[in-house]
């Protein structure tokens, strides 16, 4: 539309401006990626909860090296006048200052079951955090293109301002030529005043969204901003069971093997050995002679348990009926999902192509309009009809641009 592109660029500055309180910078869709993303307590959260599984594997390894402690008991109970502790049992007194040293025997099978249970709690705590970042980016984008969105009709909406305000003052001077009347022109202004608040809704609104964006990614900023058209493209999805989101089933399935291996071994003969050496006297004979140490081994074999084996078996195997249950279901929803958004794109993408030849008709119904309006060939009322299809026309573009970028948005959440 001739007239409109004329004076788009002049007024679209202007209003962009005015709505926004004069905006300080422009930001990307990336920017708010990194933000929400850095400032996440809950990938934090994720982080350090992985990393405490990895100290605690490590901390498995320390248990099965020998522990060395240094203890000291001391008392001592007398007896006056024939009243006090019996001697017998009491020996009057003890002290003890000796230095131990326990070693628990595992073998190296048992030993790495055990680590792997906290390594496969960490992988767990790990992919939980990858999911995590894929919702939060879904998001944040999803906030980001309504905010865009909303900036593309503020920005629309200049434009028709911006017409309707030059058509304003043609109006006027043909109404007082007795060209049109009064009427005519009452018509037309009800029209501009209502595109005059629809403009401020949309920056009131924008505006919202804006600190809405702001909230979701952590950051504090009350600046107004304008958004860069949200760079998406519809990514390569992985096969399913390639999938981040896959790879929780595959580790919950390896953590309950690992329980079953380690309920085995929590059931074999479990040795031990210690050694001390110090100082033992109970102060009754030559005290300074109780210099000594002693070692010893310790073997335990479990015999009955009241079938409790059995039915931690049971309760394994029940745990392991639900993951495969929530498995095949999670392979349904991803191929019923991806086949549902898929089939959204094409029937967007193929309403968009008409809706941008529905914006061309009337474009070009609204310029042949102004054209005739100067001269007085055309009805004021058919210039509003002409204005508001185009809007609608326009508004639908735009909201169906948005639906797309959505949809894709959805679609690429699935792409890790």
């Amino acid at each position: 539309m001739v007239i409109i592109k004329r004076y788009m660029r002049i007024f679209m500055l202007i209003a962009l401006f005015a709505a926004v309180d004069c905006v300080a910078q422009t930001r990307d869709m990336d920017y708010y990626l990194q933000q929400g993303l850095d400032n996440s307590p809950l990938l934090k959260d994720h982080t350090n909860q992985a990393r405490a599984a990895q100290i605690d594997s490590q901390r498995v390894r320390a248990v099965y090296k020998p522990q060395v402690t240094a203890t000291s008991n001391n008392f001592y109970a007398p007896v006056v006048n024939g009243y006090g502790y019996d001697q017998i049992v009491t020996n009057t007194a003890s002290v003890n200052a000796l230095v131990n040293v326990n070693q628990n025997f595992v073998s190296k099978k048992s030993l790495d079951i055990q680590v792997g249970a906290a390594l496969l709690v960490r992988d767990s705590l790990l992919n939980a955090r990858d999911i995590t970042g894929q919702e939060l980016k879904r998001a944040i984008v999803a906030q980001y293109i309504t905010a865009y969105g909303d900036l593309q009709q503020y920005n629309f909406n200049v434009e028709i301002n911006a017409l309707l305000d030059r058509e304003d003052s043609l109006l006027r001077k043909l109404v007082q030529s007795n060209i049109y009347r009064q009427t005519d022109y009452l018509t037309f202004l009800v029209t501009h005043r209502q595109q005059t608040l629809q403009l401020k809704q949309f920056a009131i609104q924008y505006r919202t969204d804006i600190a809405g964006l702001n909230y979701l990614c952590g950051i504090y900023d009350t600046a107004a901003v304008a958004l860069d058209k949200p760079k998406i493209e519809l990514q390569h999805l992985p096969d399913a069971g390639a999938s981040v989101f896959f790879q929780k089933y595959v580790i919950d399935s390896m953590l309950l093997k690992n329980s079953v291996a380690l309920l085995n071994y929590s059931y074999r003969p479990k040795v031990s050995a210690y050694v001390n050496g110090g100082y033992y006297s109970s102060l009754t004979y030559e005290a300074y002679k109780n210099f000594g140490g002693s070692a010893g081994l310790n073997l335990t074999l479990p015999i009955y348990d009241g079938h409790q084996k059995k039915l931690q078996y049971q309760k394994i195997q029940l745990q392991e009926d639900t993951r495969q249950g929530y498995r095949d279901f999670f392979f349904k929803q991803y191929n019923q999902q991806v086949a549902q958004q898929m089939q959204q794109l094409t029937a967007t993408e193929s309403l968009l192509a008409e809706i941008n030849d529905q914006v061309h008709y009337t474009e070009t119904l609204i310029d042949v309009d102004v054209r005739q309006m100067e001269t007085g060939d055309t009805k004021i009322a058919d210039y509003v009809i002409a204005i508001n299809n185009y809007l609608t026309a326009k508004n639908l573009l735009v909201q169906n641009n948005v639906s797309r970028l959505q949809i894709i948005n959805q679609i690429n959440y699935w792409n890790k």
